[in-house]
């Protein structure tokens, strides 16, 4: 007996041991009022937490999402037991949104391959020639007067850097004798970009307006830009596939999906109508 009684032991033990082992998706952790939740449950809401929940430790974690989908399922039963309408029309928007976007995902994850991602690099940067880069530096006033004053008094031989620090109303340059730093094609307001480019290095501006007031430019030095290698721009690359695949996807799966809209002699303003979804 006590034989047969240490071999059931011993068989529950290695029994546990094996669940423990070998847990599926369906493998049942808990019941609320008879349902059943499972380890897939636990996972899915897992992979939709925002990232700092995944910062906790396993088992805070694993105890945390379990006592969160009981709560859910016991306050879920209250609403399901009189779901009306609305309710369902909720529910069936959800599910259309999520699967649509299960779909744009998976289009946009099968567009980004290093192939892809060469061929779209190649065709961008491959045989375009670098631009420019300029450094230069300005003085902001408010009004036309003061910036042919401030001129005047550089071109009498006053240094730029202490006129930008007394009297330029961008602070954030002024401290920094107006220096803005390197900057390529794009980055700065039409008007000052249009007088940097048209200025050699060393070459002080007359009054130049844009709406930020009245600059005074220095342009201290031009260089080519480095051209970018493949990491520098991957990010924009893979954005730029993925956008492309998906808009691709959307035009392709709704033109050849049957579509016949009946919605002549609707108005519009009708959606306003909530109480049509509240029987």
């Amino acid at each position: 007996m006590l034989k047969s009684a240490l071999l059931g032991a011993l068989l529950a033990v290695t029994a546990a041991a094996a669940w423990a082992e070998d847990p599926t998706a369906d493998t049942v952790v808990a019941t609320v009022n008879g349902k059943a939740i499972t380890l897939g449950h636990m996972i899915a809401m897992r992979e939709s937490l925002p990232p700092q929940y995944l910062q906790l430790d396993d088992k805070t974690l694993f105890d945390g999402i379990l006592d969160q989908i009981i709560q859910q399922e016991a306050l879920a039963e209250v609403a399901e037991a009189q779901i009306g309408k609305r309710e369902a029309l909720m529910l069936d928007n959800q599910r259309r949104g999520y699967l649509s976007g299960v779909t744009l995902d998976e289009t946009a994850a099968a567009a980004v391959t290093d192939e892809s991602v060469q061929a779209l690099f190649d065709e961008k940067y491959s045989a375009k020639e670098p631009g420019k880069e300029y450094s230069a530096a300005h003085i902001l006033v408010a009004t036309e007067d003061e910036a042919k004053t401030i001129k005047a008094e550089l071109d009498g031989g006053a240094d730029f850097a202490a006129i930008a620090k007394e009297k330029s109303t961008d602070r954030g340059s002024a401290a920094a004798g107006g220096d803005l730093g390197w900057f390529g094609v794009g980055m700065m307001v039409k008007p000052f970009e249009d007088a940097v480019i048209a200025m050699n290095a060393g070459e002080i501006s007359a009054p130049v307006e844009s709406q930020f007031g009245w600059h005074i430019i220095r342009l201290n030095e031009v260089r080519t830009a480095a051209k970018p290698t493949i990491e520098d721009v991957r990010a924009e690359l893979e954005g730029e596939l993925q956008g492309r695949a998906v808009e691709a996807r959307v035009t392709e799966l709704t033109g050849a999906a049957k579509v016949e809209k009946t919605v002549d002699g609707i108005d519009p303003a009708v959606l306003k109508n909530v109480a049509l979804i509240d029987n």
